[in-house]
């Protein structure tokens, strides 16, 4: 009888044994694992006239230079735009436009690592 019972217990210690080993690790919660990071960017800035007051209404154009999508946005009282969600591997090109009038074309360039890009857009007067 004592030998059995020593065979059990040795038995049931190496199942458990074998299952702590086999089993795979147990996901960390409360916070513990790791936080997926957003590795898209975003793009913001203002459209100005030539003495720096806000354009209002204006249209800024976004170009994606991989496939050539174009993304537009309407600037409200403030002159600002935003773009987000871009994508870090990409170039892009943005100008903006009012009233026949357009600003120099600048580039978000995918090596520039920022997750916040800031590019102001001046469009001058006729």
């Amino acid at each position: 009888m004592k030998k059995a019972l020593v065979a059990t217990s040795l038995v049931a210690f190496l199942c458990i044994a074998v299952f702590q080993v086999a089993a795979p690790a147990a996901p960390q919660l409360w916070g513990r694992d790791k936080v997926k990071q957003d590795k898209t960017r975003l793009l913001t800035g203002k459209v100005m006239d030539g003495g720096d007051n806000p354009v209002t209404n204006a249209v800024v154009y976004l170009t994606n230079t991989h496939d050539h999508s174009v993304k537009t946005y309407i600037v409200g009282p403030e002159g600002t735009y935003r773009f987000p969600s871009l994508q870090p591997t990409v170039d892009y090109e943005v100008y903006a436009q009012f009233d026949k009038r357009k600003s120099h074309t600048k580039t978000v360039s995918q090596f520039d690592d920022r997750q916040q890009v800031y590019i102001d857009l001046k469009i001058d007067a006729k």
